[in-house]
């Protein structure tokens, strides 16, 4: 009950913000922010390249991109229940998502992921490769975290069943994270294509 309470007031505040940034960033016409119609049913996000990712709970699925994405060389795209993110511009597109039943998070390049609040989740699995990053505050039964490469990974929250996969295990921060059954494994980075021809 008490999370509920919080995340609803986080939301409230986030909302008050969002609209009081879309005004202001209109009248100065720099920076716009658009909210996706049609999408439905996110269970699974990727994003690629150069992007922050907000992730929310609600009642109902919303996207909300910031920046003139339209104008600029990125892709959102919504299919199958698959919500796909992509930029590559020196300029961080950010996207705030809110999702009733989100099950998997995948990260790659530089982008990065951050939970607006407590992220409830009944089971979701979260793959960071490259050096992109995460930021989560998860509250859920079961959440598997693979951090790969160079990725990083900032846990905090409570679940029953918490599994981790890494292969640095200085990019895994989970010192507030409390799990009633915790696996954890350390995993041997993959060689690339250029480290193979060289052998």
């Amino acid at each position: 009950m008490k999370t509920t309470i919080l995340t609803m007031a986080a939301v409230m505040i986030m909302a008050v913000v969002t609209t009081t940034n879309t005004y202001a960033n209109n009248n100065n016409n720099e920076e716009v922010s658009t909210v996706l119609k049609n999408i439905s049913r996110i269970n699974k996000i990727e994003i690629h390249g150069n992007v922050e990712l907000y992730v929310s709970d609600g009642a109902t699925d919303q996207v909300k991109v910031y920046n003139k994405y339209y104008a600029e060389s990125a892709l959102v795209q919504s299919r199958n229940g698959v919500l796909r993110i992509s930029s590559y511009k020196n300029e961080k597109l950010v996207v705030w998502v809110t999702t009733a039943d989100l099950q998997a998070i995948t990260a790659y390049d530089n982008a990065e992921v951050k939970s607006f609040g407590t992220l409830s989740t009944l089971d979701l699995e979260v793959n960071l490769y490259n050096t992109a990053t995460a930021v989560l505050n998860l509250e859920g039964y079961k959440a598997t975290i693979n951090v790969n490469d160079n990725a990083k990974a900032n846990l905090s929250g409570n679940v029953n069943d918490y599994n981790l996969n890494y292969v640095q295990p200085e990019n895994v921060s989970h010192t507030n994270f409390v799990a009633v059954s915790a696996s954890k494994k350390q995993i041997t980075a993959k060689a690339k294509p250029s480290e193979i021809a060289g052998l």
